[in-house]
């Protein structure tokens, strides 16, 4: 399972550069990897059918019972054969749907399959945070593939809108996770199952995650999203809306009934919803006109019948349930790549302009037929079959059975109904309306719908042989009362449930035939437009933010900043006075260690003071600087020269960040400070460093128990390291560090969205220009040259890597005169390859000596940072040709895959490991898995400065030559005006 899972994902790191190199082809190559995962999938079948499981399973936080686990059973095996099944058969179809011309294909390619990744991560998780994690990734990557076509607005809205609702029903659901595993004692899925709790406190849990589940599957009233995203490319939607996506809700009902069953909270909600949802879903499929749009709705109205099966809580109920879950994905997918074909060989979905497809499209029409019988409920396909052990389930109950069993028949009805209305508007000749003109569809075009159209034919025919396998989740189920257990069977012999299955097909086809009047009156007695609604909420939500804002955000930052720090006084400070900490013990405090801390203190003081009165932007920030070097001097006399390092660079690289941002606003401060202002800020700062230092006091004051610190050298020991701190931070707590890091990431990706953002009606510039010569440096912009105004990020052909025999700044004379310095220039050449070296052994000395990856890419970060200045932004392109986004990636990957190294090295996540080398002529070589996770911060850190240097640095350059490129073009054309003036 773990493989499986591992190989779609690698399948969809690689997809974007197989599409590059193969084509459309590529999603055969990729097709492969679901293909093998459900063949060996189907190889489990007789295990499993025989009451077999499967599980890997891995210590994550024992103390809290959180574990990274994978657990096959009967339920998991079925969602699995339906997750990668369908999955290879619709990335074959993607092969021949698209063109090689299709923008941003290789994307959608590596987002298709990681989806499927996550989905079958999804329905193997034995973990509910876990399974929470594959959760929002489904919800991720759907809005990704829905807003495929990006420059069309009815896609990303329909994104927006997908993305909206199901991750707020995903939020709710988290809630009620937290409290299912606090009730139960654990979060493991299998072990809560198995033991479940109860209670108040678990009943409001249950509707919450209900909640989430309806939302994912689009139940009444979180279906508004689905009919919406039938903007996606079709293939998405015969994937994630018929198969995959949609059924995750569905698989949770599945995955909790067996615990929760006996809850009336969670088996009404999940009848009540499912009916309402499979009756109004099926209504409104009647009188839409885009073959889409009835497959949308009718998707609707079978999700609802699926829960209430699922949700009903028996066993003959729970039969059905996963029967019609397997036709259901089968059917609803081949109905969903036929319309693909329609699409692509008439041109037209809106079934007023289709006519005469039987004719012109046979096969077509076949496999339509084949579906649409199964979707009806006929016989001899699978859907019948499930249908009658649906009704089955509640024929010959009580009252509540019965009302369940009526909205059953009734969904049913609008079933056959849909079904024979999607039959007619696509293959019938109409009246009034020419034949439409069809290109013929290859056979690799339809091979897909066909398969899945056979299977639902051989399900049927074969249901016996199914049973065993569906039966094994059923008996998870317990028996309703006086019932005796059913089988899974293409004929259960006269009945009532063949009587009402007769009956929903005749009232079915009068409802077709009687299709104009049907139309007429569901547009009548049409509810309030659920899409209509959310967009009225979504704008007076905008509307009070609008007002809110205009409120309370001033355009002041010292007013939001002292806002918040008065509110942190306040809040913070009243403990400390109410609960009178200060009679607690004191703690030893030493005024100082060395009269020599006396000089950076003061140093502190006196620049923060300045601070207050200077005038001009560039003082205030060196001002603000000299305080962070202070710290780092206090830090080197106390004996922490690796807080010293990080501390110096940090505060290096963020005086240059100020620095490069100043440059575009004025040199001083608008307007001088008024004295009631300075003293105010003057008692903000006393205020807050007093409740800090307070603070600091008290928690030193209120501690019982022992530091921790004493083992720390032992730990330390253990993983083979020699300098603490490097090992506090990436093997103690390394955990702190992955989220920092990933923080570190998330902050990159702001400054470049901020200052690379543009106006999608801003023309694109052409990225295919003429490559810049080598042994020639760019022209200056103000000497009517290059213009890089509308690009995002330096294009290829500005890359400038290093070739032997050139000059060590090729790009410096793209530079004015006025801005060279040829010292600089010089020393830059020269400090560039050392400081770059000296980054690297900081690197590598990290664990057993001062340094480390952040502190080593810090420094490479100056060195960047020091080349740009000396040559500008056309040699910050030579220096790093590497886009910034790259190193992040390779960072963050790096360090992730070395914290999950720890499972298949039989250990746990995170786990260090270390390896001693003697090499000849090298001689003692001590290697730790620290190392590749510190390579991995070096990585992200060089990323990051280097996101900054191209975002602020590059790009305001970018802003300033052309304002001043404009500037000049204005002026030339008022001398212009003024010489042909008379």
């Amino acid at each position: 399972m773990t493989i499986a899972l591992i190989a779609h994902f690698a399948a969809a790191a690689l997809a974007p550069l197989l599409v590059r190199r193969w084509g459309r082809n590529a999603f055969l190559a990729l097709a492969l990897v679901p293909g093998a995962t459900a063949l060996w999938a189907l190889s489990l079948v007789p295990s499993v059918a025989r009451g077999g499981t499967f599980t890997v399973s891995t210590a994550w936080a024992p103390q809290f019972s959180l574990r990274l686990g994978l657990h096959m059973d009967a339920l998991g095996l079925v969602m699995t054969l339906v997750a990668t099944g369908v999955g290879a058969l619709v990335l074959a179809y993607c092969a021949r749907y698209f063109t090689d011309a299709e923008p941003g294909l290789g994307r959608f390619a590596g987002v298709f399959t990681a989806f499927a990744a996550t989905m079958l991560g999804l329905v193997l998780a034995d973990d509910l945070i876990q399974l929470f994690v594959y959760w929002e990734l489904t919800t991720v990557f759907s809005y990704l593939l829905i807003g495929h076509s990006t420059e069309q607005k009815e896609s990303r809205r329909a994104a927006m809108t997908a993305l909206t609702v199901t991750t707020a029903g995903g939020l709710t659901m988290f809630v009620g996770i937290v409290v299912l595993g606090l009730s139960a004692g654990t979060f493991v899925l299998s072990e809560l199952v198995a033991s479940p709790p109860g209670g108040t406190a678990v009943n409001i849990a249950l509707v919450l995650v209900m909640v989430g589940a309806m939302s994912k599957s689009a139940l009444f009233p979180f279906s508004l999203w689905l009919p919406a995203a039938m903007r996606a490319p079709t293939p998405v939607s015969a994937y994630l809306h018929a198969a995959a996506m949609v059924k995750a809700g569905v698989y949770l009902v599945a995955r909790l009934t067996p615990a929760f069953h006996d809850v009336p909270a969670w088996q009404w909600t999940a009848v009540v919803f499912g009916l309402a949802t499979m009756v109004l879903g099926g209504w409104k499929a009647l009188r839409q006109f885009d073959l889409k749009l009835v497959l949308a709705y009718g998707t609707i109205s079978q999700l609802g019948f699926l829960v209430v099966l699922m949700g009903a809580g028996t066993r003959a109920a729970a039969l059905a349930g996963i029967a019609a879950l397997l036709a259901h994905s089968l059917f609803k997918s081949a109905l969903f790549l036929v319309v693909g074909v329609i699409d692509h060989t008439t041109g037209t979905r809106d079934l007023r302009e289709l006519s005469g497809l039987r004719t012109s499209s046979p096969t077509v029409l076949w496999i339509s037929v084949a579906a649409l019988a199964s979707m009806a409920g006929l016989p001899p396909f699978l859907g019948f079959a499930a249908k009658e052990l649906a009704f089955g389930a509640f024929t010959g109950g009580g009252t509540a059975d019965t009302a369940v069993l009526v909205g059953l028949v009734a969904g049913s009805i609008l079933t056959v109904a849909y079904s024979l209305r999607f039959l007619w508007g696509a293959f019938a000749v109409k009246e009034g309306v020419p034949e439409t003109p069809v290109h013929p569809a290859g056979a690799l075009f339809l091979s897909p719908a066909a398969v899945l159209a056979a299977l639902g034919l051989l399900g049927g025919v074969c249901s016996g042989l199914m049973d065993p396998l569906l039966a094994v989740y059923a008996d998870t189920v317990p028996l309703a009362p006086g019932a005796h257990a059913t089988h899974l069977t293409l004929w259960h012999g006269f009945g009532a449930p063949l009587l009402l299955s007769a009956l929903c097909l005749l009232l079915g086809y009068a409802m077709h035939a009687a299709r104009h009047r049907v139309v007429w009156l569901s547009a009548r007695t049409a509810l309030v437009d659920p899409d209509r609604v959310y967009r009225r909420m979504l704008a007076g939500l905008d509307d009070l933010a609008l007002q809110v804002t205009g409120r309370t955000q001033r355009g002041s930052l010292p007013v939001y900043l002292g806002t918040i720090l008065v509110s942190v006084v306040a809040v913070s400070g009243w403990p400390i006075i109410s609960g009178r900490l200060w009679e607690l013990p004191a703690p030893p405090v030493r005024a100082m260690d060395t009269p020599v801390q006396l000089i950076p203190a003061a140093i502190i003081v006196l620049t923060c003071l300045s601070a207050l009165f200077v005038r001009r932007r560039l003082f205030a920030v060196v001002l603000v600087g000299m305080t962070g070097y202070g710290c780092a001097v206090l830090f080197f006399l106390q004996g922490a020269p690796d807080l010293a390092l990080t501390q110096f660079l940090v505060e290096t690289v963020s005086i240059l960040v100020f620095v490069l941002v100043l440059r575009r606003l004025p040199a001083r401060f608008s307007t001088p400070a008024l004295r009631g202002r300075r003293m105010w800020n003057l008692l903000i700062g006393v205020a807050t460093g007093a409740l800090v230092a307070s603070m600091t006091y008290f928690t030193l004051a209120g501690r019982r128990d022992e530091t921790v610190s004493g083992g720390f050298a032992h730990l330390a020991e253990e993983v083979g390291g020699e300098n603490i701190v490097a090992v506090l931070l990436i093997d103690v707590r390394v955990w702190d560090t992955m989220g920092e890091i990933s923080v570190l990431a998330a902050a990159a990706a702001g400054v470049a969205s901020l200052m690379f953002v543009r106006r999608r009606s801003q023309p694109r510039v052409n990225r295919r220009t003429r490559p810049l010569s080598h042994t020639t440096p760019p022209p200056a912009p103000s000497g009517g040259g290059i213009d890089l105004g509308g690009l995002r990020t330096a294009p290829r052909s500005m890359h400038l890597r290093p070739v032997p025999g050139r000059k060590w700044l090729p790009s410096a004379g793209a530079l004015p005169t006025e801005r060279r310095s040829l010292i600089f220039e010089v020393v830059s050449r020269f400090l560039f390859p050392v400081v770059m070296v000296i980054s690297v052994y900081l690197l590598l000395t990290g664990h057993s000596a001062v340094g480390g990856g952040f502190a080593g890419g810090l420094l490479a970060g100056l060195a960047l940072t020091v080349r740009y200045l000396a040559g500008g932004r056309f040699e910050l392109y030579a220096a790093a040709w590497l886009q910034p986004g790259a190193l992040i990636g390779t960072g963050l990957a790096l360090s992730t895959g070395t914290a999950l190294a720890g499972p298949f090295l039989g250990e746990e996540i995170l786990s260090g490991a270390a390896l001693d080398l003697h090499i000849p002529l090298m001689g003692h070589l001590h290697l730790t898995s620290g190392l590749v996770f510190d390579l991995g911060v070096y990585l992200l850190v060089i990323g990051l400065v280097l996101d900054i240097l191209r975002s602020l640095g590059a790009r305001i350059d970018e802003q300033v030559e052309r304002d001043a490129t404009h500037a000049a073009g204005r002026d030339r054309g008022a001398e212009t005006a003024e010489e042909v003036t008379p």
